[in-house]
């Protein structure tokens, strides 16, 4: 059961590029789509190509592709990053900082080929498993399987929904072209057809062993329920109450996790699925049977001071709000700061080798520069090495408790709120307990919190958004080219208007 480690080396012969059944077509052992689901190792194969398309990578499962679609799509909208000098000979990734794409831009139409191929996969699981003859798979287990691929479907379709203001629900498993052609879902349905796939995906199994890490569990399912019923809250004024109640049912029901006092560990491959990770992108260093399980990523993150390829920095802004509540008794800023930020101050420079294995100044000359410490191993060696295995968290207990914290404080109760805020900025950040008491301030030092744990964990443009502060944050931040009419949401790729008939 290993293959939900990794993306799995049978993905290439999972993935097609039309709509015929990919298991209709004959192969040397003859298995097709009557006789492939035969027990549970054939629906575990299947759940891995479905776990896949999360990593984001091309056809020819290159390993670069993932950070190339990922990180432009997700987070070069956003203002607490900058464009890095090597991402300005890319037009593609260029014009989504600078908000100038149109929909024949390359990655978002990635990300979103990538997303529906992992419906499609979630829909074959959920229909064929169910179909599989009585004593192939005992009832229970075939559940939890479906379970399993309805949390993936909702999932995706929740990526797709954050990304582009209506999508197109996905909700059987197409053998033909005639089913492409289908129309835009209005977004209210979308939310409430994502909400019961997750709801049906709250019966998987609370954890799983070591053989079977990161698999979709219960907590997965209640937190992003949690997230979509805050989303949903602000987005439908009218069924606000309504919301904020489920909303807070289902993250209560996130149990079992706990803040890692370590913040950087989490993102540098020395503390995979920690005891504060909910759900994560799974990667390692093996290359058995040729499948792809690493990536370039690190190099992707990393400046080029440290030996990176300088694709993207943090920003001024993102700098200030770090530094915003000043230096701690100890002189020093929030501790999130020097886990996430590589930067020129006497922390970085006191001869203990902070960075890789040597002061700031040996690697930057005396230069002043920003650079991202999240996502990069701790040592030179590792940094070096052309490949790493850091895995990606996707949901985290902080943000949990920070939603949490935004739902009572919008229910009125700030009181309730304030101990969860100041649970996650003494346990990360090391900061004395927040001041104020007020809803106003609550909802400020949310923001806030928001704003500094998440760095390049891609939540910061939904954040802005749910509190209506795009236009706002990024004209604050310089980023002259947003208009948010345009822009809040990417457009439906051209490829998919070629092929669906109905749009």
């Amino acid at each position: 059961m290993k293959k939900y480690i990794y993306l799995a080396g049978l993905m290439g012969a999972f993935l097609f590029s039309s709509c015929d059944d990919f298991l209709t077509v004959e192969s040397p052992d003859e298995l097709n789509s009557e006789n492939f689901w035969r027990d549970e190792s054939d629906v575990e194969s299947a759940l891995a190509s479905a776990y896949s398309q999360m990593y984001l990578m091309t056809y020819s499962g290159d390993q670069w592709s993932f950070p190339e679609v990922k990180w432009p799509v997700e987070a070069y909208r956003e203002d607490v990053v900058n464009i890095g000098s090597d991402a300005m000979n890319y037009p593609n990734w260029v014009e989504l900082y600078n908000f100038t794409y149109t929909n024949g831009n390359s990655q978002f139409t990635s990300m979103w080929g990538s997303y529906y191929r992992g419906i499609s996969f979630a829909n074959q699981i959920i229909e064929k498993t169910s179909e599989m003859a009585e004593g192939t798979i005992d009832q229970s287990l075939k559940n939890e399987y479906i379970n399993e691929a309805r949390f993936l479907r909702g999932f995706y379709h929740m990526q797709l929904l954050l990304n582009w203001e209506e999508i197109i629900i996905r909700d059987v498993y197409l053998t033909d072209a005639n089913g492409l052609d289908k129309e835009i879902s209005s977004r209210e349905d979308t939310w409430t057809f994502i909400v019961e796939d997750l709801k049906a995906a709250t019966a998987l199994p609370e954890k799983y062993s070591a053989d079977n890490v990161g698999r979709a569990t219960k907590g997965a399912a209640y937190a992003y329920l949690g997230f979509a019923y805050l989303t949903m809250a602000y987005e439908t004024p009218e069924k606000e109450g309504e919301y904020l109640t489920a909303a807070l049912n289902a993250l209560n029901n996130v149990q079992g996790y706990s803040l890692v006092s370590d913040f950087s560990s989490m993102f540098d491959g020395s503390n995979k699925n920690s005891e504060e990770s909910i759900f994560e992108i799974q990667f390692s260093m093996s290359s058995a049977n040729g499948a792809t399980y690493r990536t370039q990523f690190h190099q992707w993150m990393a400046c080029s001071e440290l030996g990176g390829w300088d694709e993207i920095l943090p920003s001024q802004t993102l700098m200030d709000e770090f530094m915003k509540e000043g230096v701690k008794s100890d002189g020093l800023y929030d501790n999130r700061l020097y886990e996430t930020v590589y930067f020129q101050c006497p922390y970085f420079n006191d001869g203990t080798g902070k960075v890789l294995g040597q002061d700031y100044d040996d690697w930057f000359e005396g230069t002043s520069k920003n650079a991202f410490k999240k996502f990069l191993p701790s040592t030179a060696a590792e940094m070096e090495a052309n490949y790493s295995a850091i895995n990606v968290p996707l949901m985290r207990y902080a943000n949990v408790l920070l939603m949490k914290a935004e739902v009572l404080n919008k229910q009125g109760h700030p009181e309730q709120a304030i101990p969860l805020i100041n649970e996650v900025r003494k346990v990360h950040g090391g900061m004395p307990d927040m001041t104020g008491t007020s809803q106003d301030a609550v909802q400020a030092q949310i923001e806030h919190e928001r704003m500094i744990e998440f760095p390049l964990e891609n939540y910061r443009w939904y954040d802005l958004r749910r509190w209506g502060k795009l236009t706002e944050a990024l004209q604050a931040a310089g980023r002259s080219g947003f208009n948010e009419s345009n822009n809040a949401f990417y457009p439906i790729p051209q490829t998919e208007l070629n092929a669906n008939q109905a749009l």
